[in-house]
This record gives structure tokens, C-alpha cells and sequence, in this order.
């Protein structure tokens, strides 16, 4: 798609902007989804990355999320969607670049905690999830740190799902689909 007009690269973004929103704002029909479609749209970004550029799929993301702050329900969901998911695929596109293992890893999971770490700062300011915390005793106090182990665990099988998402599409779905639409 590299080839594409001017007009159609904005309708491109334009089109998995409006889907990404959509699924956002899916939040609010389904509560239980908050970590899910934020992850999911994040994918979405994927193809933006892969089809035009890094810095269109930018454009994109900060559109995605301005529209996320004012049309979610779930705010939490638009939260980790701005903090990590929506920019994430992005910004894997540079790590992966990166040729010492050890080095690309750990540039991974600094990136993920400081993201989360931000994130979380801001959902406890801003929707006031601290009281919550502290009613919670003294797991409440360790509640956050236990999160975040977790979240890294879930965060590694999350890249490596995304890794191989990525790979099928360029391998599998650009050369068998898309070629049937003049791609």
C-alpha cells in the first residue's frame, strides 16, 4: 500500500482510526473488556506500521487517542490504550531492530513497566482509585507491585502473540489476501 495517493494513505488511517474508536468505545458494553480491546486496537496499529509507517500509524495512535478521552466510557480502557497499548506497536518496530537479544528484551519490559507505572500514576489521580487501595488493607498496599509482576508476565506473552500476528500478516495475509485487492 505503499503506493497509495496521498488521499487514500489518509483514508487508510482514517478507516482503522474509526475502527479503533469503535472498539473502544465497546468498553462501555462490555466492562469486563478493559485490558482486551485496548490490546486489540493497539493490533490494529500493527497495520498502519507495516502498510505506511511508523509515523503515520503516530498520527493515527494520537488520533485514536484524543477521540478515546472523549468517547470512552471506560476510562481506565483509553488510559491504557494512550499509555501503552496504542503506541507500543510503534514503537516495537524500532526495538525489534535492536541485534543484541539481552538488549532488545530488556528495552521491552523498561518500556512496558515505565508505561504501566505512568499509567497507574495517572488512573490513581485521575479517577481516584487510591481510597479503594487503602480499604483494601494491607494487600492493598502490595496490590500494585503484584499487579505489575503479573502484567509482565502477561505483557511477555502479549509481544510474542503480536511478534507472530505481525509475522502472519506479512507472510500469510498480505501475499493471499491482499493480493487479491491489487496489493
Amino acid at each position: 500500500m505503499k503506493t497509495l495517493k496521498k488521499s487514500g494513505l489518509v483514508a487508510l488511517c482514517g478507516m482503522i482510526s474509526s475502527l479503533c474508536v469503535v472498539l473502544m468505545f465497546l468498553t462501555g458494553v462490555f466492562p469486563f473488556a478493559t485490558y482486551a480491546i485496548p490490546a486489540i486496537t493497539g493490533i490494529l496499529i500493527v497495520v498502519i506500521v507495516v502498510e505506511l509507517s511508523p509515523g503515520w500509524a503516530t498520527v493515527t495512535f494520537v488520533s485514536v487517542s484524543i477521540l478515546s478521552l472523549f468517547i470512552t466510557p471506560d476510562k481506565e480502557a483509553a488510559i491504557l490504550f494512550i499509555f501503552f497499548f496504542g503506541h507500543y506497536p510503534i514503537l516495537k518496530s524500532f526495538i525489534e531492530r535492536i541485534r543484541i537479544l539481552i538488549l532488545r528484551i530488556l528495552s521491552k519490559f523498561l518500556l512496558f513497566n515505565v508505561c504501566m507505572i505512568s499509567g497507574y500514576l495517572v488512573v490513581i489521580h485521575i479517577i481516584g482509585i487510591a481510597d479503594v487501595l487503602d480499604e483494601m488493607g494491607s494487600f492493598g498496599k502490595y496490590s500494585p507491585l503484584i499487579l505489575l509482576l503479573f502484567g509482565n508476565v502477561i505483557f511477555w506473552v502479549y509481544d510474542l502473540a503480536l511478534s507472530r500476528l505481525i509475522n502472519a500478516y506479512i507472510s500469510w495475509f498480505r501475499p493471499k489476501i491482499l493480493r487479491r485487492f491489487g496489493k
